[in-house]
Formats: C-alpha cells, structure tokens, sequence
C-alpha cells in the first residue's frame, strides 16, 4: 500500500507538471498595433524569445484599430492596443482599462497625460523634403508656408480621418494660428496629393512623387538614414511633439499577459532598442535620442486632453475641408 501511494503522488505530480508546461506553452498575448512592420516584428520575436509568451499581432493604420476594438467591445479579442496616436486613445478611453505600467517613476513626466493610456514613444511632426527636387532656399519654413499655392500638387500626406499622425497636423495647425487656423489649414489641403496611408508619406517623398511630405521625424529619418535624397525642415511657426501610446483593452482576455508586454515595451533595454531602430524620442527619461535636441525645436502646447475632447467636431471640420477628396 505504502508503495502504491508513493506511485499515485509521482503519477498525480506527473499530471500536474504536464498541465503546468501545457499552460505555459499556451500563454499568449494578442497585440493590436499601428506601429511600422519591421519594428513590430522585431520586438514581438524578441519578446517571444524572452518570455516564451506567443505573440499574436493585429497590423493596422490607428484609425482601424480603433474601429476594430469598438466592434469588439462586448467581446474582446485583442490585449493591448499599441503604437496609436495619445489623443485618439484620449478619445476612446471608454475602450481601455487604466493601467500603471512598473516603469512609471521612469518616464517623462510631460508624456504622462492620462491613467488610461501609457506614452510609448515621443513623435514629432515635421516636413520632408526631396532634396533632388528642391533646393535648400526653396524649403517650405513654415506650416503657412504651405498654403501657398506654388505647392499645389507637390505636397503629400495622409488623411486625418484614417492616420492619427495627419491628424496631429492638422490640430497643430489650428492651435498654432487659432482663428486663422482653418483657412490657413484648408489652403494647405488644397495642395495636397492625400498618400494611401502615413507610412507612404515618405516613400513618395524619396521616390520624387512628391516635393515635401508632412509627416513625423522617426520615418523621415529612416529614409534619410538609408541614403534617401530626404532633408529635414523642422516649421519655423511651432510643431507639437506628443506621446504615441498603447493601452490595455478593457476587458482583455489575457490582461496580465497584456500588462507584462507593456512593461517590457517601457524598459529601458526596449526603449533604447526603439531610439536606435525607429528613430523616435524615448517616453523614458533615461534613454537619450541622437539627433537634434527637443530643447532646439520650437514647440507649441498641444494640449492632448483638450484635443482629445473636440477630436469628433475637428474630424467633422477636416471632412468637410475634403469633401470630394
């Protein structure tokens, strides 16, 4: 008898060890994420390799994201929702769960704008310009540089009511010149050739289909870097530098997995790994970003929360600016 419950302990720790590494070989996070292809699988295969969590991704321009996981509400299907613009998570926090991140005490204190979301990285609007097709003194200097009719046709960007990035541009424009903002902004329409989504913005621009490119400096650099014919004109009348985000979904069907993904994206390895491949500003404090010092570009108040709040009424403006576009 002694012998046979020794042998039924070994069978029953067999069956609990084989129901532990079952467990462990199934855990898996699902992430939905407007972050740029080759970044995300970087980081996801990596993460994978370090946690031994699966990772599912989701790859989406922010807008559709969005969409998605208001769809999906009443069940959830994705964890987290990654590399979306601050105030368009802002606007759907009604979608996510709050969620302090253990990395908290080291990020910037002006990226941290809401309990409903976590800043991600630090991106910056600024144009691009083919250097091929443009001399230096022909630069635009400025946003109402922009509005002059000599660009009709030669300026591209995306649609602000499918790219969270247009979509800053378009608030940086009407917080920078206030009542002069949507006719300064609706000159700048006119001269513009819509790209099919923010990441074409850029390759337009190297591929000289387009003189200036409105855009975000990370993915300015990435052709700039790699040889590209792109300059770098940082508007003379203010740009806004904001927090691009990620949030645990409300509901989330595997939300400590979420969480841990979040933590990891915010450690200071990842997040000198995303400065050094992505070109965009860190949310830590810690990790320094080699090209021009934020403290040498003018910068404007872009009050998130505010915008945030008429972002509905501000879509409704700009659609109708581009209506028949």
């Amino acid at each position: 008898m002694k012998a046979l419950r020794l042998s039924g302990t070994l069978v029953a720790g067999a069956i609990a060890f084989a129901a532990f590494a079952a467990s462990a070989q199934t855990k898996e996070v699902v992430i939905y994420t407007a972050a740029p292809g080759a970044v995300v699988d970087a980081l996801t295969d990596r993460y994978a390799k370090e946690t031994g969590v699966k990772v599912q991704v989701v790859k989406a321009g922010s807008g559709d994201l969005i969409r998605r996981v208001r769809a999906e509400a009443a069940s959830p299907k994705a964890d987290v929702i990654w590399s979306v613009g601050g105030e368009q998570l802002e606007s759907n926090k009604d979608l996510l769960a709050e969620y302090t991140t253990s990395e908290d005490a080291a990020i910037l204190p002006a990226y941290k704008i809401s309990k409903a979301w976590s800043p991600y990285s630090g991106i910056l609007a600024v144009f691009s310009v083919n250097t091929k097709l443009l001399k230096p003194e022909e630069y635009p200097k400025s946003w109402k540089d922009l509005a002059d009719p000599r660009w009709k046709g030669k300026i591209t960007s995306a649609r602000a009511d499918a790219s969270g990035s247009a979509f800053q541009q378009f608030a940086t424009v009407l917080t920078i010149y206030g009542n002069e903002g949507p006719a300064i902004y609706k000159a700048i329409l006119d001269n513009i050739n819509f790209a099919t989504s923010s990441g074409v913005v850029n390759r337009l621009v190297n591929d000289g289909e387009a003189a200036v490119g409105i855009t975000l400096e990370d993915d300015a650099l990435q052709y700039k870097n790699n040889g590209g014919p792109i300059a770098i004109v940082m508007p003379g009348d203010g740009t806004s530098t904001v927090p691009d985000g990620m949030a645990l979904i409300k509901g989330a069907p595997s939300a400590e997995e979420g969480k841990k993904f979040m933590n990891w994206v915010l450690s200071k390895p990842v997040q000198d790994y995303v400065v050094k491949e992505t070109n965009r500003r860190s949310a830590r404090i810690d990790t320094p970003f080699p090209g021009t010092p934020i403290t040498a570009i003018k910068t404007i108040d872009y009050d998130i929360l505010k915008i945030a709040a008429q972002r509905d009424d501000l879509l409704k403006q700009w659609r109708a600016m581009a209506v028949g576009r």
